[in-house]
């Protein structure tokens, strides 16, 4: 194609179109949205992690000031509960009760925070102080939080029905094989470790407005999400019971995802039944404390692994046993994100025999689901640190040990016991140049000056495959208009990602044309009648790969129109700074010319739908080095460096700031955040003031690049790369944390989050 090569194509550095908005507090955000005559939602939660309750006073709520409306569980009975859609397959083919989460609770509650009550009225501060009028009769019972001993005989079960706290059991790989292997193997290692509860804390807490139509008997929801459509055919098939277009969900700005923001949460539904049962718009705005309380939480495994080596360290055998917390209540993807997680338990090594085991487990919590990597990262932490231990064990070096049970070059494409098949990789020589760059031979000189300063210096690896951009396709349709803009509608949704940026580049590659006159749409389902969302580092290489598909087939349109209009071959013609031309004379028209000339809307139209078969599988090697002050127990990153495969990058700028985030959202989980539950079910760090987030004076400068080996599953050769920082950083710094403990004082263990206290409390006995 006769296409002059733009100035911001797919591998330029251009910088994001979307924060000039942003930064000048031009974002549209949902609490920026107003309707007219819109009345403010509150929701009554028990404060109570497990109890029976019953209504003893609601008319002096009803009653009081500015309130419209209260809802209970009982005026909700024609409505469905917000429902889990991943129930897992058990070993014996049976199905597993499905504890959904009810919009208001009928009688029972089940963790701090559930909720028992919807008030409505024309200011937050009435349906408050409404909400304190409400009479409950609470008979509290004994709750039980500690995933650890939930199963435990005697402890209190979250559903009696069940007769325990067992929610499901999965099984994966050959247990007869594996035994054979552990049998006949040199050495065996073995750790225990919890990988802690996290809380999402994006920047913008969660939002919703919603208005009916009575007239059309239609709704129009407003709301952050990760993806408008998903959204929608929850709502519609499983609470309301209705067709999918009579709901209308409009996403519009998004301060921050990180998966926490795709699921379906009671409020919404709550919102929408009292704005048709008022007739009114209804907005429902939490605040911090409620996300702490409300939205999903993450991670929060229990776990146990075992490594079967041969003589010269080969990996015979790998055998996982996880206790992995559901909270209350199965949450919409929350059974799926540890068997996720297990489809990459064997990670970057060649292991065929695999006996895994995951145990999903109720507790009086809040329910778990889907953060940042979903599932991989623990998968990650666990191979990791259980290499990491064999290679201290059996005294290996640790890049030895893991060269020798890499998956090599030659090898792919590779199986792996679960089934995914990696279709490239070249680990050893990304593991290899990190090494280098991070001097790795020079670290015990290093450690050495650390402690004559009084310091404990430590050296972490981590190296990682994941699966992502999931077999699956997402539809982009780009348009021409009059004005001379390209427009491209899309199902995928920007958090701060930069898609708008992203996608403008695709279709600058085939279509010259400045990007100020690319407009992205993204976040209305009036707009495009299907979008799977953004979750699973998928919006690049899926929807990526789309956009340039659909460009690509306008600009050949556009050619044609040209070509008619100019008398010429659509071969002579080129699409160059918003005009189309015959190569090599004046003869030009402008893109509005073209499509004011196309003789329909077709004409001026580009629609594509690529189809990817497999997963994508990033994969790199984090390596930490720290120090640790002894008499304070605080830890310093004085050094981080990371070696990814991308397989293709479309823009190296954004590619950087997905990967800063990745990371510092590890360490995070390494280091400082933990969220901890007393053991009568309180949240006990419900803020800021008692949960902490990594601050940027904590954080170093960070070395990136990259060695890319293009995708062969992927049309376009990219991999994603949206995860892959959060899960190649916890373990790089947990074993960078570990390596000094043991130097120091051979200690082996510590459990997440290694806090200044813990690692304190570990050096002083």
């Amino acid at each position: 194609m006769n296409i002059a090569t733009p100035k911001f194509g797919v591998g330029a550095s251009a910088l994001r179109k979307e924060d000039t908005k942003l930064i000048r507090g031009e974002g549209c955000f949902t609490d920026d949205v107003r309707a007219e005559g819109e009345l403010r939602g509150f929701v009554v939660r028990s404060p109570y992690a497990a109890a029976s309750f019953s209504f003893t006073d609601l008319d002096a709520a009803r009653q009081s000031e500015g309130v419209h409306l209260v809802l209970t569980a009982a005026d909700l009975a024609h409505l469905g509960p917000v429902v889990c859609q991943t129930p897992v397959k058990q070993p014996d083919g049976a199905r597993h009760a499905m504890k959904h989460v009810p919009l208001l609770c009928d009688g029972e509650v089940r963790y701090v925070g559930d909720a028992v009550a919807f008030v409505v009225a024309d200011t937050l501060e009435q349906a408050q102080e409404a909400a304190d009028l409400i009479g409950i009769d609470w008979d509290t019972g004994d709750a039980h939080a500690d995933l650890g001993t939930a199963l435990d005989s005697g402890s209190p079960v979250v559903w009696p029905d069940l007769g325990s706290n067992q929610a499901f059991l999965y099984k994966l790989g050959d247990a007869g094989r594996t035994e054979a292997a552990f049998a006949g193997a040199h050495h065996v290692t073995t750790i225990k470790f919890v990988n802690n509860r996290l809380v999402c804390n994006y920047m913008e807490p969660r939002a919703c407005l919603a208005e009916w139509d009575s007239s059309a008997g239609k709704f129009t929801v407003t709301l952050g999400s990760q993806g408008v459509h998903n959204m929608r055919n929850t709502l519609a098939k499983d609470v309301f019971k209705i067709g999918n277009d009579d709901i209308r969900v409009i996403t519009r700005d998004v301060g921050g995802g990180f998966g926490t923001k795709s699921f379906n949460y009671r409020e919404y539904p709550l919102a929408m039944e009292a704005a048709r049962q008022l007739d009114r718009p209804v907005k429902w705005v939490g605040d911090r404390t409620e996300h702490f309380l409300a939205d999903a939480h993450g991670r929060d495994n229990v776990v146990e692994a075992s490594m079967a080596l041969a003589s010269d360290g080969r990996f015979l055998g790998l055998r996982i046993s996880i206790l992995a917390n559901m909270g209350a209540y199965l949450h919409q993807y929350g059974p799926y994100i540890p068997v996720l997680g297990a489809s990459m338990a064997t990670g970057v090594y060649d292991i065929t025999n695999l006996d895994l085991t995951i145990t999903g487990v109720y507790t009086h919590t809040v329910p778990l689901d889907a953060y940042r990597g979903a599932g991989r990262p623990e998968a990650a932490f666990l191979l990791e640190r259980l290499v990491d231990a064999c290679a201290r064990d059996t005294g290996i070096p640790l890049a030895d040990l893991r060269r020798r049970n890499f998956i090599k070059p030659e090898q792919f494409p590779y199986t792996t016991p679960y089934g995914r098949t990696y279709d490239v990789g070249e680990f050893d020589g990304h593991m290899t140049r990190a090494l280098e760059k991070t001097d790795a031979a020079g670290f015990e000189a290093r450690a050495a000056e650390a402690v004559s300063r009084g310091r404990i210096r430590g050296y972490g690896t981590a190296v990682y495959v994941e699966a992502c951009a999931f077999a699956g396709s997402e539809a982009a349709k780009v348009e021409l208009t009059p004005d001379g803009e390209v427009v491209l509608y899309i199902g995928t949704q920007t958090n701060g990602q930069g898609h708008a940026t992203a996608y403008s580049q695709f279709i600058a590659d085939k279509i010259g044309i400045d990007f100020d006159r690319i407009i992205v749409r993204q976040g209305d389902t009036s707009e495009l009648p299907k979008g799977g969302g953004t979750g699973g580092s998928r919006s690049i290489p899926l929807g990526g790969v789309s956009v340039a598909a659909a460009a690509e087939v306008l600009a050949e349109k556009m050619k044609k129109i040209a070509a008619d209009e100019l008398e010429a071959s659509p071969a002579d013609i080129e699409l160059v700074d918003g005009s189309a031309r015959i190569v090599g004379t004046d003869r030009v028209m402008s893109y509005g010319d073209l499509a004011r000339a196309a003789k329909s809307e077709e004409d001026r139209r580009g629609d594509a739908e690529i189809v990817q078969d497999e997963a994508t599988y990033p994969n790199g090697t984090h390596i930490c080095e720290i120090e640790i002050d002894p008499d304070t127990g605080a830890t310093e990153i004085v050094r981080y460096s990371i070696v990814d495969d991308f397989g293709v990058t479309v823009n190296p700028i954004l590619l950087l700031g997905q990967i800063h985030g990745g990371v510092v959202q590890g360490i995070g989980q390494c280091l400082n955040e933990g969220a901890v539950y007393s053991d009568d079910g309180q949240l006990l760090t419900a803020s800021f003031m008692d949960y902490a987030v990594p601050r940027a004076d904590e954080l170093p400068f960070f070395e990136f690049e990259t060695r890319n080996v293009p995708s062969t599953t992927n049309a376009l050769g990219i991999k994603g790369a949206g995860e892959a920082g959060t899960i190649g950083s916890c373990p790089a710094v947990a074993n960078a944390v570990i390596d000094a403990l043991d130097r120091s004082r051979g200690i082996r263990h510590l459990d997440m989050p290694m806090t200044p206290l813990k690692i304190w409390q570990a050096l002083n006995g």
